[in-house]
């Protein structure tokens, strides 16, 4: 997918929608100074063109229930299109594993699994090494305290600096 050019004004709306998904058109119009109007074709550009995937509310989990967070590293013992597909595949059906990533390194995967305690995450390890199309060493890291939670990207340190 080409990306779409951005100037200085769409870099201050996605930085503020990232901030405040809920802000009105009005307020980030005059926050960026533009006309309402001129400022929401910006948005709708911005959302057509998929620079803007989704609004979401980020909830505060501790106030709603009782779960735990586990980051677990997968490595799969074969590295074939077909085991890479068929592991994805099962991670996509488990709701619990909320993010993937396919990385490098030592381990094939990283994933971030939110269950509501120990007994649900090791059926979910038992699910993720039960399967017979392929072998996997899972490596299991409870999250003991979120210290920096995802709240958006700076979009300014994404920029390329000129060199020397």
């Amino acid at each position: 997918m080409a990306s779409i050019k951005l100037d200085r004004i769409d870099q201050k709306i996605l930085q503020i929608l990232q901030q405040q998904g809920r802000i009105t058109n009005q307020k980030l119009a005059d926050q960026v100074s533009l006309s309402p109007s001129s400022c929401l074709q910006r948005v709708r550009r911005l959302e057509t063109g998929g620079v803007i995937e989704s609004y979401q509310a980020r909830i505060n989990l501790t106030r709603v229930a009782r779960h735990i967070i586990c980051i677990a590293t997968v490595s799969l013992r074969n590295h074939t299109q077909d085991e890479f597909t068929a592991f994805e595949a099962l991670v996509e059906a488990i709701p619990e594993v909320v993010e993937c990533f396919t990385v490098s390194g030592e381990s094939d995967f990283l994933m971030r699994i939110i269950c509501p305690d120990m007994n649900r995450y090791v059926e979910i390890n038992d699910q993720l090494v039960a399967s017979n199309s392929y072998q996997v060493t899972i490596n299991s890291y409870v999250v003991m305290k979120e210290n920096k939670p995802f709240r958006g990207i700076d979009l300014k340190t994404l920029q390329e600096t000129e060199p020397g």
